[in-house]
């Protein structure tokens, strides 16, 4: 069980005028989605730099594995390089994930922020690293889904060590989904789809004592059972403190259970604390939180609270 921050390590907070490279450990991308990301980042102070293969593309993927894996591995070798960014997910990371350099990641921490797919690659850096990571926006922006709300919460998570609070949205679709308690842990998880490829690997992390974050994009419903039920059959729930429940966004497929109806069956019975509707994943208005942090669920108060990834 990992539960105390001491056992997470914290990379330094960006300050103005660091180097972040980004990067497309998953899918591929184009400089025109990344360039409204950059845009922002210099803004704050930072000076992104695409990874040589970023826009690299060779199918679904954003290049060769092995070119992937470069741009990881020469990101956190490179001692000008203070923070990765991932440009989006797709798919692929979990691919390039048995390559990465751990001694180099323990050796200069970065902090690394991406969602989605990205999941596998922040999961294999808790693993090899205990590195705590950032669950936010790439860097592919997109200001019609990630407005100026989301952009100040992921600057807020990079580049201050404030705790970071997020508070259950009404109108968001999860937001009846609740088991009323309150629960404190190590926040850790991401994209569902991620959480249940990871069983049987070693990336997989022990839940036990930990607040479970889960969010997912267009899975309908019965994929959503079938991942929870693999979970809890495979043993993965079993002792963990809460469940914080993100956006499933693009999750109905036209039969008459919804996903809140799936959400609330597999999750309401395992005897500890749910909270929805939490603006984190794939939806309008995603917020950043840091995973590998000791968070608080209080589903009173509708928040999520977690102690910053960086120091």
């Amino acid at each position: 069980m990992i539960s105390e921050d001491s056992a997470a390590v914290r990379p330094p907070v960006l300050l103005p005028g660091d180097t972040v490279l980004l990067v497309s450990p998953s899918g591929p991308t184009s400089p025109e989605r990344v360039a409204r990301g950059m845009e922002l980042l210099t803004g704050w102070g930072l000076r992104p730099v695409p990874a040589p293969n970023a826009y690299a593309r060779h199918g679904y993927l954003a290049g060769t594995d092995d070119l992937r894996a470069a741009d990881l591995n020469a990101a956190f070798a490179d001692p000008d390089v203070r923070g990765v960014i991932c440009t989006r997910g797709g798919y692929g990371a979990q691919r390039i994930v048995d390559a990465i350099d751990m001694a180099a990641v323990r050796r200069d921490p970065k902090v690394v922020a991406g969602f989605s797919d990205i999941t596998a690659l922040q999961f294999a850096l808790w693993r090899g690293a205990r590195l705590a990571g950032v669950h936010g926006p790439g860097a592919a922006w997109r200001d019609e889904r990630t407005p100026l709300r989301s952009a100040e919460s992921l600057h807020a998570a990079l580049m201050t060590t404030e705790p970071v609070s997020i508070t259950a949205v009404p109108t968001e679709e999860t937001f009846g989904v609740r088991v009323p308690g309150r629960a404190t842990g190590t926040l850790l998880g991401g994209n569902l789809c991620m959480i249940a490829a990871s069983i049987g690997t070693p990336d997989l992390p022990d839940l036990t004592g930990a607040v479970l974050l889960i969010e997912d994009v267009q899975e309908p419903p019965y994929k959503v059972d079938r991942m929870l039920t693999h979970l809890r059959r495979a043993g993965v729930l079993d002792g963990l403190a809460g469940v914080a429940v993100g956006q499933f966004t693009d999750c109905g497929d036209g039969w008459d259970t919804t996903i809140v109806d799936v959400l609330t069956e597999r999750l309401g019975d395992l005897g500890v604390p749910v909270l929805g509707g939490l603006p984190i994943g794939h939806g309008p208005n995603q917020l950043t939180v840091p995973v590998g942090t000791t968070a608080t669920l209080d589903t009173t108060t509708a928040t999520l609270t977690a102690t910053p990834a960086v120091h």
